[in-house]
This record gives structure tokens, C-alpha cells and sequence, in this order.
């Protein structure tokens, strides 16, 4: 495929994108160079103050309660929330004029956009609701985005590929079909950096997603879409992907809760993913909300629904309240926490200090002990001898072969890593070299003790 081809591609599924946002929803007022967008929806005025009300609404469980008494409706709730993504989605300046003009600045959190089958499917939930007086299941109502992993039946799966444009999905994915049983609205899909492998989140056909509270900053990656979606409060919860932190870059990055859970504890089957095949380290899917009670609902909800019954790699444990409660463990209080300030090998950046040093004070002032290596320290103060923080004697009596820890030798000179040197392929031909130098250094040192005097 030329270069023209794919670029072609590329415009032509972004003018399909932008014609699937209804008109009335388009924003034309222009709001400068600011980097910090989140009093857009505020502001541009395609929002009611009913909407407002909706969307700033950030605990799930009383989301839900408002849905299962029929104070609000799905219709209205979807609604609202759609109006405030697709706001999302065209912040700043420019604000989609056109499909063919790209802003570098663009939030640019969404991929697939389909208004009428949302709203068609919210419509049903509330006549069911209407009708029976019973909600369709834990999440009855709920608007829920998702990664753009997660197939749906009838619509495209891009994951950043400019080659998967125009392949659509069969069969729903598992997760989808469980959020269809607990009563959910899954209503957009959200934007990943090509291969996923990335911290940040950038790829040719939906471009580049920025971060609500600064544009000049990225949201994280790979759930960066869901991300900057939900910063904006465009989603009341969404459901994003992780491996190497592609759950927990992007919630850290925009003030968000998520859980990363164990491995195959919730389902993955159906979902497309890269590097297929690996399974070494298993990615797993997670929440990400606003509040808390999101993180837990969501969880809460799927275990009930028996994913396993569906996607056989699941774990066979129902939800238990009094393990989540840490009924064996205090209910929670007087907790300890370990803290590794600094590996040796990979420091951490002056803010992300600072955040340890933040977290670390709201633990000891929410009643738990923080620290790292308090029990060793506790010990050796009792007859006055030093921590022993190394092993590499003080007075070398023979040579090793290796005058540093073994693990520097792999890794190298210390150098701050991105999240791609990490895990992707730089990373692992760096330190098979590293292994192969190390050894032969190590096999000289001994051939040369064998023929010394």
C-alpha cells in the first residue's frame, strides 16, 4: 500500500467519524489557546444545566440509583453523556470544523461514535423498566466506554491499525455481552496509540489524544482515549486494557481511579489485542472512573454475571463482601505498606518522588504505616549494628568476575526508560546483549584466575 493509499484511508474514516456526530451537537465557539479544557462543557452552552448535573455526577452508585427509581431515564442519562464526549472529542479551537482539518491540540478521545444505537438500546431499558418496575441488571441504564479492544457486533475494531480500518466484528466481544446482561449502554469506544505498546496515546487513522488538563501533555497510554474521556467527564465509567500500565499511566496521568486486576479474573475473550501469542505476561482489563464506587460496581457487576460460564480462562471466585471489606485483616484499618523509594537501577523523576513522599503522608494520616524496611531497621537498632544495604564485600579478597551487581550489568548505565524501552523490543535486544557481554567478560575473568600464578 502507497503512502497516498493509507493516508487516504486514514481521512476518509475521520470523515465518516465526524459525520456521525449529530449537527446540534457540533461546537462552533471558539476558546483560544487554553490548556486546560475542563470548563469547556460548562461553557460552550450544547449542554442543559440538567446535563451538567448528569454528567458531573461522579459516584456510580448513586448514578444508578437516580436510573433504577426512573428519576432520570437512560435516554436522558446516555444523552447527556454523549452530548459531553462528543464535546470531548473536538476540543479546542477549530472544534471540527471540517472532517479533513486536524488540530494538534484535539482531545481527540474517540474512535467509534454511534448515537442512534445507543440511544435505541437506552430506549429499550427504560420501557423494560416502564413495563416490568425492574431494572434489567446491576448496571441497568448505565453509559459505559470502552477501550478500542473490545468488539461490538456490526461495528469496526481499528485498535490504531490504518490496515483493520473497514473490518467489522462479527460477534461481540464477551465483556460487551455481559454489560448487555447488566442492564449497561456501552455507547463509544475509545482511542489507543498504534500497537499499544506505547505510554502515550498517537496513531495514524484517529491521531493524536491530548490531556484535558493540559493539552500540551498526553493522558497516558494505552487507555489514553478512556483517559481523557473520563477526566473530561464524558463517560461515567469506562473500561480500558493493561500489561505494563496501560491502566494505570493514563488513571494516574488524569486524577482517575481503576483497579488492575489479577490475571483472568475478569474477560478478555472476544477482545483484539496485540502481539498475539504472548502469553507469558497476560494484559487483563479494569475499570476506570471517577469515584470509587465505579471501580467496585463495575467489578461487582461482571464477577456476578459468572464470566467464566462464557470465557473459560476466568477465574471460578464469586464476589465475597467481607474479603473486599478485609474482614480478616482488620476491616481495612491499621494497615502497612512497603514503599520502594529507589531500585537502584531506575530513579524516580522529582514529581513522581514528591507523589510517593504525598501518598506516603496520606496513608500515615489515614491511620496505616508506610515505610520500607522498618522491620530490618527495628532489628538491627536493637544491638546497634548497621543495615547491610549490599553484598559486595568491602575488601575483595579474590576477583568476582563482576564488579558491580549483576543486575546493573544487564541493564546498564542508569538512564531514565520510557515506558517503550521497558517492554518493547529496544529493551529486550539491549539486555540479551548486556547478558551475552557479561558473560563473556565473566568467562575471561576465570580463564584468566586459571592461568595466573
Amino acid at each position: 500500500m502507497s503512502e497516498d493509499n493509507w493516508k487516504y484511508i486514514c481521512s476518509a474514516k475521520k470523515a465518516a467519524q465526524f459525520a456521525s456526530i449529530p449537527s446540534d451537537w457540533i461546537i462552533d465557539v471558539p476558546f483560544g489557546s487554553e490548556t486546560n479544557v475542563l470548563g469547556v462543557p460548562a461553557a460552550c452552552g450544547i449542554l442543559s444545566q440538567r446535563q451538567l448535573e448528569i454528567t458531573e455526577t461522579t459516584d456510580i452508585a448513586y448514578l444508578l440509583e437516580r436510573l433504577h427509581s426512573m428519576e432520570w431515564s437512560s435516554v436522558e442519562v446516555t444523552t447527556a453523556f454523549y452530548k459531553r464526549a462528543v464535546i470531548a472529542q473536538q476540543l479546542p479551537s477549530g472544534f471540527l470544523q471540517s472532517p479533513n482539518t486536524t488540530f494538534s491540540g484535539e482531545t481527540n478521545c474517540l474512535t467509534e461514535i454511534f448515537v442512534d444505537r445507543a440511544l435505541k438500546r437506552a430506549k429499550e431499558l427504560d420501557d423494560i423498566l416502564i413495563k416490568t418496575g425492574k431494572p434489567v441488571g446491576p448496571l441497568h441504564g448505565l453509559p459505559v466506554s470502552l477501550k478500542d479492544q473490545f468488539t461490538m457486533k456490526g461495528l469496526e475494531t481499528v485498535m490504531g491499525y490504518v490496515s483493520w480500518v473497514g473490518k467489522t466484528a462479527d460477534s461481540d466481544s464477551v465483556l460487551v455481552e455481559l454489560l448487555y446482561e447488566c442492564g449497561a449502554v456501552p455507547f463509544v469506544r475509545t482511542n489507543v496509540p498504534q500497537t499499544l505498546m506505547w505510554g502515550e496515546t498517537y496513531n495514524h487513522v484517529f491521531g493524536r489524544t491530548t490531556n484535558p488538563y493540559n493539552r500540551k501533555l498526553t493522558p497516558g497510554g494505552s487507555s489514553g482515549g478512556e483517559g481523557a474521556l473520563l477526566a473530561m467527564k464524558g463517560s461515567p465509567l469506562g473500561v480500558g486494557t493493561d500489561i505494563g500500565g496501560s491502566l494505570r499511566i493514563p488513571s494516574a496521568f488524569c486524577g482517575l481511579y481503576t483497579l488492575r486486576p489479577s490475571y483472568e479474573r475478569l474477560p478478555y475473550c472476544g477482545a483484539v489485542n496485540a502481539l498475539e501469542g504472548q502469553e507469558s505476561i497476560s494484559s487483563v482489563l479494569g475499570p476506570m472512573a471517577n469515584s470509587m464506587s465505579g471501580v467496585k460496581v463495575f467489578t461487582k457487576a461482571i464477577i456476578d454475571a459468572k464470566p467464566w460460564t462464557k470465557d473459560p480462562l476466568v477465574l471460578r471466585k464469586e464476589w465475597s463482601e467481607s474479603e473486599y471489606s478485609l474482614q480478616n485483616h482488620g476491616r481495612g484499618k491499621g494497615l502497612c505498606f512497603a514503599i520502594m523509594w529507589d531500585n537502584g537501577v531506575v530513579r524516580p523523576h522529582p514529581p513522581l518522588q514528591r507523589a510517593m513522599e504525598m501518598t506516603k503522608a496520606a496513608l500515615e494520616s489515614a491511620g496505616h504505616k508506610a515505610d520500607g524496611g522498618h522491620d530490618y531497621r527495628v532489628q538491627c537498632e536493637l544491638s546497634g549494628e548497621p543495615l547491610i544495604t549490599t553484598m559486595i564485600p568491602e575488601d575483595e579478597t579474590h576477583p568476582t568476575g563482576l564488579s558491580e551487581p549483576f543486575v546493573k550489568t544487564l541493564v546498564g548505565e542508569a538512564s531514565h526508560l520510557s515506558a517503550y524501552d521497558v517492554i518493547g523490543p529496544a529493551f529486550l535486544m539491549r539486555t540479551y546483549a548486556n547478558v551475552v557481554k557479561a558473560l563473556a567478560t565473566a568467562e575471561r575473568e576465570a580463564r584468566f584466575a586459571q592461568v595466573s600464578p
